[in-house]
């Protein structure tokens, strides 16, 4: 399985409330068990204006398809070559 970042325009993001966060929670939950294949959504990072998403899914195809299902907004997906944290040590 990759991961994927999905960089998403949404207006007024930061200022959703939970209820509205707890509803888009439910519907990509939902639409990921419709898949029917190994799809998991990580988290979101909400900024003033975007959704930046991180997914673990098989190709970016199926990211593609959980979106369009779910009628989420999609301006780039980003497929993660490599990770590292403030522990790396060469």
């Amino acid at each position: 399985m990759k991961k994927f970042i999905i960089e998403r325009t949404i207006p007024g993001a930061s200022e959703f409330s939970k209820s509205d966060l707890a509803e888009i929670a439910k519907k990509s939950n939902a639409v990921a068990f419709e898949l029917g294949i190994p799809y998991h959504w990580v988290h979101t990072y909400i900024t003033k204006d975007k959704f930046f998403c991180v997914h673990v899914a098989p190709d970016e195809a199926t990211v593609l398809k959980h979106s369009q299902m779910g009628c989420f907004p999609v301006d780039k997906i980003y497929e993660v070559e490599d990770i590292f944290d403030s522990s790396y040590e060469v």
